[in-house]
């Protein structure tokens, strides 16, 4: 894809989809800036496999529904490598809510503060750089949840992924003139180790009712969501803007515009 010294920025890198979208960013020659929350062994372990693929890798710590936090990590990663040319906005949480009625305070504001209001905070930190060198490509981490209803009591979570959608298209047109691509991938059940964050009995449930709803009967990896990201990430999509994605396999149980 041509990323050779290209310098990416990955939120919530340490683990999962981020992970993958880090090391395949790397592979494809890009320098990578490695975001977490807490789990600094995990970061550093990803910037070694960055590092062995003849990259630069480098971790950073930050919280990024705190705007301060996410300010001081983008002066960072800009006085280490001296610009950004790809930000991955990743670093989101799930978890079940209560019913439409029944959401509480708490729940909404954890959740709008790491997977909306964090990606608003770390676009407001990187874009200026990217304006000033005139390009840059901005890729924000949705889901099929915040497309299509499905899933039951998780409502503040699929709110806040449809919030990142339109978040997504305004910072296209808004960015557009200064050649910045801005596009969301949505994905579906990817097999991670959050997703394996329950029972045994439980995971291969899921996994059955996954194959039943879905055209090519499985699960996605988050590899292929790497792929898609670096896709998005390189001149190889250079008239690609404003756009949400779907990754999931032809889901036929959400209402969306897939299979």
């Amino acid at each position: 894809m041509n990323l050779f010294n290209k310098i990416s920025l990955v939120t919530g890198a340490s683990r999962g989809i981020g992970r993958a979208i880090a090391l395949g960013l790397a592979k494809e020659g890009a320098d990578v800036v490695v975001n977490y929350s807490t789990r600094r062994e995990k970061a550093d372990e990803v910037v070694d496999l960055i590092k062995k693929e003849g990259r630069r890798g480098l971790a950073i710590q930050a919280d990024v529904s705190k705007q301060g936090e996410v300010k001081k990590m983008v002066e960072m990663a800009i006085k280490e490598f001296g610009r950004i040319d790809i930000l991955v906005n990743n670093a989101g949480v799930f978890w079940k809510t209560r019913g439409v009625l029944e959401a509480e305070e708490e729940q909404w504001e954890k959740l709008m503060g790491i997977n909306l209001y964090g990606v608003q905070y770390c676009v407001q930190a990187v874009a200026p750089h990217m304006i000033k060198q005139r390009y840059g490509k901005i890729i924000n981490i949705a889901s099929i949840a915040g497309i299509g209803i499905s899933g039951k009591r998780s409502i503040a979570y699929e709110i806040s992924k449809a919030a990142v959608i339109m978040l997504t298209k305004k910072l296209a047109d808004e960015l557009g003139e200064f050649n910045i691509n801005v596009n969301a991938i949505a994905p579906g059940y990817i097999d991670t180790d959050l997703l394996r964050d329950r029972s045994e009995e439980s995971l291969k449930e899921l996994f059955e009712r996954v194959k039943t709803n879905t055209a090519l009967r499985r699960v996605g990896k988050a590899e292929e969501v790497a792929d898609l990201a670096v896709f998005l990430s390189s001149d190889k999509s250079s008239f690609i803007t404003g756009q949400v994605i779907v990754i999931d396999g032809g889901r036929r149980d959400y209402f969306t515009h897939s299979v």
